[in-house]
């Protein structure tokens, strides 16, 4: 087996997260390490809305900060929403300086829209609904010109590297079909949500949390990882994932109607910029009656359509569907994971020289319910942080540990896994689908003892089992209250070594 000293971040992931790091490591040598090209096969490069941030005279930081906490239901973390929200603009501006073009006004400043649970209009978008690939274009050109960079496109994260009192030393990747030890000072993950455990996904089906389970098995902290966020216009034509109608629509004036025409939400001009969790259950529930679900944007967008949301046009048009002209049959679909290791602003995790940032780290900004726009904020202002606290960190000379290679799940056994996943952990949860869900994956797991998807999909069922309440995007129909006092989930390894133990 090889082995490589790297005296800097090793990052692994390509999106958002994981490039804003890598650009503000310098000038420490950094190696990005992503399984798919740049621009493929990740989450922010998909995202339609944009990134939320108090940009206007009659907006600001702590009202920003307070919609996050009411979104969140009890859950989100004061200080580190506080400064998230803080970072709004420059975080734009940063972007902005980096080549992200922006949607502007006729002042020159940026033009912003409304989204659910926003009391102000503070999406900044790119082209009506193309802001994540615009965004992460603008910093894949910076990553590639960037002289302290060097990107793996070709490489897979196989196991996290540890020396024997459990800090991380660096991770075994896959490339080419050979293995390689990377040493280095600080690993970060950026490895992007869970959305790909779910049939019905917006994501890309690769996200299959298995960040989340490394660093669960290497002994750091799992966040409310219960906690997923399913949005409620995935657009319901057959496709695999499941293309996006932005919320940004909803902004605009559409309105969800059953098969009949009626509002599924009330006739209020507001009802349909309700929290996601809402939104998500109205739908679900139209649908299980029976009655359909759609979007209807003719009045509200009609001819306008081609140029204010080209992506979702041309998504219905590749379907065989008009949206100036019918309405879009809509479906919830797994969109956001707001669970995950535990980390803080800086990107920190329970176990020393690893970090973790954007979905698959809980920093406790999301809470129990992410406000919309807000993951492409906290990807940029905290990878960049992320990036400055990793570039510190110190190597050393000490014996590690290679971890045993994870099997990868046969492809009928993942199929078997995301049925169950949508069907029995969705929308609306009980303890019996729970529980069903939990024996499916005991039988996949003596098929495929220790797969990483495996692990991910326990982590996430067995919390909402655990979690006899409904609150935000988890909904329990035999605990349909919320509780007084909100408390998070937090899953540690039960059978960690006595020397990580101690050292903590």
């Amino acid at each position: 087996m090889t082995r490589i000293h790297h005296d800097g971040p090793l990052i692994i992931g390509g999106g958002l997260a994981g490039l804003s790091a890598a650009l503000e490591a310098a000038p420490k040598p950094t190696l990005v390490v992503t399984p798919a090209p740049l621009l493929q096969a990740c989450s922010s490069a998909w995202a339609q809305g944009g990134v939320a941030a108090a940009l206007s005279a009659d907006d600001g930081a702590e009202l920003h900060a307070a919609d996050t906490a009411a979104a969140g239901a009890g859950l989100v973390e004061t200080d580190v929403t506080r400064a998230l929200t803080a970072d709004g603009r420059e975080t734009v501006e940063w972007l902005a300086s980096l080549g992200a073009p922006f949607d502007r006004d006729a002042d020159g400043g940026f033009a912003v829209s409304l989204e659910a649970a926003h009391s102000r209009a503070r999406v900044a978008r790119v082209g009506g609904d193309g802001a994540g690939r615009a965004i992460l274009s603008a910093l894949v050109a910076s990553v590639r010109a960037a002289p302290h960079i060097e990107v793996w496109e070709d490489a897979r994260l196989r196991g996290l590297l540890q020396d024997k009192i459990g800090r991380v030393r660096g991770a075994l990747i896959e490339r080419d079909g050979r293995m390689v030890e990377v040493l280095a000072p600080a690993v970060v993950l950026a490895t992007g949500g869970a959305g790909g455990l779910f049939a019905r996904t917006t994501t890309p089906a690769s996200l299959l949390g298995e960040g989340m389970a490394l660093a669960y098995q290497a002994g750091a902290e799992i966040l409310d990882p219960e906690f997923v966020q399913f949005h409620p216009t995935a657009i319901d034509v057959g496709l695999d994932p499941m293309p996006l109608a932005t919320e940004a629509l909803r902004g605009e004036g559409a309105r969800l109607i059953d098969s009949a025409g009626n509002l599924l939400l009330g006739p209020a001009k507001d009802a349909d910029l309700q929290a996601r969790d809402v939104v998500a259950r109205a739908v679900h529930q139209a649908r299980a009656d029976g009655r359909g679900a759609y979007l209807d944007a003719r009045a509200a967008v009609g001819a306008h359509f081609p140029e204010e949301f080209p992506a979702v046009f041309a998504a219905c048009m590749r379907a065989g569907l008009d949206p100036r002209e019918t309405p879009i049959p809509v479906a919830p679909g797994a969109h956001y994971h707001m669970g995950g290791i535990a980390a803080d602003a800086d990107g920190r995790t329970s176990l020393a020289g690893l970090f973790a940032v954007g979905e698959c780290a809980a920093t406790g900004v999301h809470g129990a319910n992410r406000l919309a726009s807000n993951s492409l904020l906290e990807a940029a202002a905290f990878g960049r942080r992320t990036g400055r606290a990793a570039a510190a960190e110190r190597g050393g000379e000490r014996a590690v540990t290679t971890p045993r290679i994870a099997p990868d799940l046969a492809p009928e056994a993942l199929r078997t896994l995301r049925m169950t996943m949508s069907d029995d952990v969705g929308v609306t949860r009980d303890a019996v689908g729970l529980t069903r869900a939990l024996a499916t994956i005991d039988r996949l797991e003596r098929e495929a003892p220790g797969a990483l998807p495996l692990v991910a999909a326990r982590l996430i069922t067995a919390a909402a089992l655990e979690r006899r309440e409904s609150r935000g995007g988890h909904y329990r129909a035999d605990w349909p209250e919320t509780e007084a006092s909100a408390r998070h989930t937090r899953f540690r390894r039960p059978d960690l070594p006595a020397a990580i133990l101690a050292a903590e």
